[in-house]
C-alpha cells in the first residue's frame, strides 16, 4: 500500500484519485511515499527518507526545496495550466478595472449610504459621474510577456475582446505556440513590447533571469500612460520602481495580485489579495492533476509535469519495471545495462532521458530482479535511486 501525506485542504476530487484499497491518504500519515500540498512551506526536515515524490496542486513550487529534492532523486510535480482559466478571467477583470473608473465609482457610491432621497441621489450621480469616466479596451494594444499556458489564453481572450495583441517569450514551447492565435504579433524584445503597449500583462515564473525584470530601466521604455498588470509573481516586479514610474506619470496604472507597502491606497493602483487561482474549479483541476501525476509515478515510474526531472512515460511491457535515477554523467546507462546482463535480466523495453544534472531511466525486464542485482545497481557510483515496480 502506498501512503500519501497531505498538507492544506486538498480538493476532494484530487483525493479521490487514490483508491482506498491501494492508498492511505491524509494529514497524519507517517513514513509517506509521497507528499501532496498546496501552499504549505515544505521544509526539508519534513521530507523523510521514505518520500519518493512531491506533488504541488498549483503552478508554482516556490514553497518546495526543489534543488534539495533533486539531489536526493525526488521528483517534484506541479499542475501547469490547471488554473489558467481562473487567472485569465481575473486578468480580464483587471483590464476592465484598469481602463475605467469602476473601483473609484463603487467607492464613491458607498459613501452615499446616508442619503435617503432617491431623486437627490440620482441628481448627484448625474453631476458627479464624469469623475469616473474611463476608456474602452477595444482597439487598445495589449502586450503579453510570457506565452505559456496562461499567457496564451490571455492573448486569445484579448483578441476576442477587440484588442490588438503583441507578445514576447524567448522560450516559447512548440505546444504553447500551437495554442496561440496567429493574430498575435511576436515581438523580438521586451523593450519593443513595452514601448508599443497600452496595457502589459506578465506571465513568467520566478527565476534568476526574471527576478525584478520590470525595474526602473525597463519602465523607462514603456509607452507613456501604459498600465501594467502583474498576476504572475510579486518578485518579477521592483515595487519601488513602480512607485517612481507612477509618480512621474510614465506608468498610468498598476493592477496586481500582490499587495505591498507603498502601493496601497493609491488612486492609480488596484490590488487584489492573491486570488488569481482562487476558484473552486481551479483548486479541483490542480488537485486532480497533481494526484494523477503522483499516482503515475508511484505505480509506474512515469514523469509528467515535473519541474526537476525529465518528462518520461513508458507503457508497461512486462510485470517487472526498474525506475532508476542517476547523475547525468558518461557511461551510466552502460554500467546499468552491464549489471542487467550479468544477472541475465533480459530488457524488453527501455527509455532514458536527462535534464540538467539528472538522468532518469525506465527499464522493463522479463524476469524479476534479485535483491542482489538491485543492490548492485544501487552501488553504482552516480546512481541516486533504484525502484522496482
Amino acid at each position: 500500500m502506498y501512503k500519501v501525506k497531505t498538507f492544506n485542504n486538498i480538493a476532494q476530487i484530487g483525493l479521490d484519485q487514490f483508491d482506498g484499497e491501494n492508498y492511505s491518504v491524509g494529514e497524519n500519515v507517517e513514513s509517506p511515499d509521497a507528499i501532496l500540498l498546496r501552499s504549505h512551506k515544505l521544509g526539508s526536515d519534513e521530507i523523510g527518507d521514505s518520500v519518493k515524490a512531491i506533488g504541488r496542486a498549483g503552478a508554482g513550487v516556490n514553497n518546495v526545496a526543489v534543488e534539495w529534492c533533486t539531489e536526493r532523486g525526488i521528483p517534484v510535480f506541479n499542475a501547469p495550466g490547471a488554473n489558467a482559466n481562473a487567472v485569465k478571467e481575473l486578468i480580464m477583470v483587471g483590464l476592465l478595472l484598469g481602463s475605467r473608473g469602476i473601483v473609484s465609482g463603487i467607492s464613491y457610491v458607498s459613501e452615499l449610504a446616508e442619503m435617503e432621497s432617491a431623486d437627490e441621489m440620482n441628481k448627484l450621480l448625474e453631476k458627479e459621474k464624469k469623475r469616473f469616466k474611463g476608456g474602452e479596451i477595444h482597439g487598445k494594444t495589449l502586450g503579453v510577456v510570457g506565452l505559456g499556458a496562461i499567457g496564451s489564453q490571455v492573448a486569445n481572450m484579448a483578441l476576442m475582446m477587440g484588442m490588438n495583441v503583441i507578445g514576447y517569450d524567448p522560450a516559447i514551447s512548440i505546444e504553447a505556440a500551437w495554442r496561440l492565435s496567429s493574430d498575435v504579433k511576436k515581438m523580438d524584445g521586451l523593450d519593443a513590447l513595452l514601448s508599443k503597449s497600452d496595457f502589459v500583462t506578465l506571465h513568467l515564473p520566478v527565476l534568476d533571469a526574471t527576478r525584478n525584470l520590470i525595474n526602473a530601466e525597463r519602465l523607462s521604455a514603456v509607452k507613456p500612460g501604459c498600465k501594467l498588470l502583474n498576476f504572475a509573481r510579486s518578485e518579477i516586479v521592483d515595487s519601488d520602481a513602480i512607485v517612481e514610474a507612477l509618480d512621474s506619470g510614465m506608468l498610468g496604472g498598476y493592477i496586481a495580485d500582490f499587495p505591498k507597502p507603498g502601493l496601497i491606497n493609491r488612486d492609480d493602483v488596484i490590488l487584489m489579495p492573491h486570488i488569481g487561482a482562487s476558484t473552486q474549479e481551479a483548486e479541483e483541476n490542480c488537485a486532480e492533476m497533481a494526484a494523477k501525476q503522483l499516482k503515475g509515478y508511484l505505480e509506474n515510474g512515469n514523469i509528467v509535469n515535473s519541474v526537476n526531472f525529465p518528462a518520461l512515460e513508458l507503457e508497461r511491457s512486462s510485470g517487472y519495471r526498474l525506475a532508476i535515477c542517476n547523475r547525468n554523467v558518461t557511461n551510466m546507462l552502460g554500467s546499468i545495462t552491464a549489471i542487467l546482463a550479468e544477472y541475465k535480466l533480459n530488457v524488453i523495453d527501455l527509455l532514458n532521458k536527462s535534464r540538467n544534472d539528472i538522468a532518469y531511466n525506465l527499464i522493463d525486464v522479463e524476469s524479476e530482479p534479485s535483491t542482489e542485482a538491485i543492490a548492485k545497481l544501487r552501488a553504482i557510483d552516480g546512481v541516486v535511486v533504484v525502484r522496482l515496480l
